[in-house]
Formats: C-alpha cells, structure tokens, sequence
C-alpha cells in the first residue's frame, strides 16, 4: 500500500492495444492496492461491433467513451481512491480529456517496437481488437510530451521490471512512496 499521507493517484496506463497495458495494469493495481477500471468496458456496443468488424474508430466513437472514462476518474478522484485506468490514450487531446480538473492523473505509457506488439496481438484470444488496426493505432498515436504527467516506458521486458521502472517514474514525480515487491499486499 502507498503513503496515504500524499494524494492518491489515477494511473492511466495507455499504449496501443498489445502493448501491455491490461498486463501492467494489473500487477500496478496488486502494488498498490488501488481501484481498478479496464477502459475496453467503457465503450458503447457500436464501438465494440465497429472494431469487431476492422474499422478504426473515430475521434467522433471515441469522445463519450473517453468522457465515461474521465467521468470515472473524476468519482474516484473525488472519493480520494488511487485508481489504475487502462486506455488507449493515443493522443494528447484524448489526454487533455482524461485529466482535466483531476489533478491526479498520471499516465503510464507502454511502448513496445510493432513487431513484438503484432505477435502478441496474433497469439491474444478473447478481445474483440483485431491486429488488423494496430497500424491505424499506431499512426495516430501521439508520444507523451514532456509537459504531460507522466513516463514512457518499453513494455518488451519482464512485466515486474516494467512495472519496477513506471513505480519508480511515478514516486520520483509525485513523491509517493510505494513499498518493495517483497512488503507490498
């Protein structure tokens, strides 16, 4: 469990679909005991049905999505709950969205090189995504900018190590302490 002496966080981790966001996710939320929101399950049936079938959203799908996303965070924010958020979050205005008037956003952005994230989409089961548009998500994605709360960091490694990487990001920038792996619940 964090220090409950600093503002709990909202961690959004985002990256292009396979990148390793749901698998960050989760061990983000076993070290820090937050509240935890899967941002596939926040999209309306036609959206689910449109990427179904191959078709890229547009921002026009994506903007109430992102507003119950951000609406979410909000409850959470206000409830003073750290919460981990996977979504896509591809670009800085989906962004700007997500962390306007909650200052406790912060994104964790899950890189990997096209190749890794296109093998781990052909072998994935269960999700709706095709592999078909991760070259739609990869070109509309937008990098964090350096005035964005937040890091980047490559997904390719061992899941514990990224997540190593992303706490240690995260207590450098908002001063939270978060315990060792071996203390934590």
């Amino acid at each position: 469990m964090m220090d409950s002496s600093v503002s709990p966080p909202t961690v959004v981790v985002m990256g292009v679909s396979g990148s390793g966001k749901s698998t960050v996710a989760a061990l983000l939320v076993e070290r820090l005991g937050c509240d935890f929101a899967e941002g596939d399950e926040f999209h309306p049936a036609a959206n689910v049905e449109k990427m179904r079938s191959g078709t890229p959203l547009t921002d026009e799908d994506r903007w109430p999505w992102l507003r119950r996303l951000a609406d979410w965070i909000g409850e959470h924010e206000q409830a003073g709950r750290c919460t981990v958020v996977t979504c896509s979050a591809l670009k800085r205005s989906y962004r700007d969205l997500l962390r306007e008037g909650h200052l406790s956003v912060w994104f964790a952005h899950v890189i990997a090189d096209a190749a890794l994230i296109r093998e781990r989409l052909e072998y994935r089961s269960g999700h709706y995504m095709p592999s078909s548009l991760l070259d739609s998500q990869l070109a509309l994605l937008e990098p964090l900018d350096d005035d964005e709360p937040g890091a980047s960091i490559s997904g390719a490694g061992q899941p514990d190590a990224v997540v190593d990487e992303l706490l240690a990001a995260l207590s450098r920038e908002r001063g939270i302490r978060i315990p060792d792996r071996e203390t934590s619940p």
